[in-house]
Formats: structure tokens, sequence, C-alpha cells
């Protein structure tokens, strides 16, 4: 089956999908159509790249099954003019379908080996506004500001404050918390002043954050 085959259909029946669950924002749905997949998953998984599976990465990363990531996305509301900033670049992926709606996203990849594929992957797409920093994530982005929306891709034991801090009032985190060993939640917090709203979503495959640059890839 062609890559052209494979979104064609995978975008369709995500579509449907996502009408089932009341989900049919025009902005995210045009984006996710513009940026496809088969772009960002390796050659040998391809045929996945549209699928509920869990697409393998290097460096042991994958990426989210293609519903959980519309899903994720639909959550973290991203509007356009809003700077965004993802900890945990993966494919670039997620950040390229961000980048089509946002004025700029920042993602930030502890491996170089992420970093180099999501930067071929993101020009491929065409996509001008994603810039992909190899750091790391765990400290913040330094010297970059606050942001209106923030993705956090890999899970922490509790809200980590580093990131809430960058906010703008008004503005959305979204960050896996690992409530025990094997369950991990995706949690919202949308600022207002200096409080943080809360709200626990749904199940997430995230593994656990791992700070500092990686020595290796």
């Amino acid at each position: 089956m062609s890559p052209r085959v494979i979104e064609q259909e995978g975008f369709a029946a995500l579509v449907l999908r996502l009408r089932a669950e009341g989900i049919s924002d025009k902005d995210l749905l045009n984006a996710v159509e513009q940026t496809p997949r088969t772009i960002f998953a390796p050659p040998q998984y391809q045929e996945n790249a549209y699928s509920s599976r869990l697409v393998p990465l290097d460096c042991g990363a994958f990426m989210e099954g293609f519903d959980f990531a519309v899903r994720l996305l639909h959550s973290l509301n991203v509007k356009p003019g809003q700077r965004v900033l993802e900890v945990g670049t993966g494919s670039g992926f997620t950040a390229g379908v961000m980048g089509r709606i946002a004025e700029r996203v920042l993602t930030i990849e502890r491996y170089k080996t992420l970093v180099a594929g999501a930067q071929r992957n993101l020009e491929k797409a065409g996509i001008r506004n994603v810039i992909v920093r190899h750091a790391d994530g765990s400290i913040g982005p330094a010297g970059e500001g606050t942001f209106d929306r923030i993705l956090v891709t890999t899970a922490f034991s509790s809200l980590p404050r580093v990131f809430s801090d960058h906010l703008v009032s008004g503005g959305i985190l979204i960050v896996p918390i690992m409530m025990s060993e094997t369950e991990c939640r995706i949690v919202r917090l949308t600022r207002t002043g200096s409080r943080f709203d809360r709200e626990d979503l749904f199940e997430a495959p995230y593994l656990p954050f791992v700070p500092q640059m990686a020595s290796f890839l």
C-alpha cells in the first residue's frame, strides 16, 4: 500500500472515530491532515503510522498511537498566534501538527539522534516554525520566557513546577503523571493568575522522565 493511500484511509477513519467521541476541531483536524504521519514513522513501520499501536523509534522512544496523539493535542487546545513548548520531541509529529496552528513551537529532546531525525522529518513536511533543540528538558526552557501551551510527553511522579512557571495566565499545561508504578494518566493544568486548576484526563503509555541530556545518541 502506498504512503498516500495509507494517509488518506488512516485520516478518514480517524475523523469518524473522533466524531463518535464528540471531537470535531476543524483547525486541529486540518493540521493533522496536512502533516502526514508516514513522513514521521520509520520506513519499516509506515503501515502502522495511522494505527493505535505504539511505533518504535530510536533510543527506546516511540510514536504514540494515532488516536492518542490527536486526543492529546485536542486536550491542549492550541490556537493560532500562540507560543508552544513541547518537552520530548520523539519523531517530531506532534510538534509538526502544533506548528501548523501555532505561531511558534519550541520542542526539546535529550537524544541527538531523535533531534536530527525530527529536524529531517519537519523539513520533509515543509514546517518552518518548529525549533528542535537538544537540551535537558528537566530544567525548563532557559531564557525562553513564557508559553501559551506546554506539552510534556514523558511522565513525572508529581506535577513539575519548572514547567508551570513558564505558563502564561490562561495557559494550559499537559503532563503525564505516574499515579502508581503501573498507572500513568494525562493531567491538564490551566493557569488563571497564580491559581492552577487540575483535571485528570485519561491513561497514557508514557515512560518516566529521565533528566539530563543523553551521553550517547
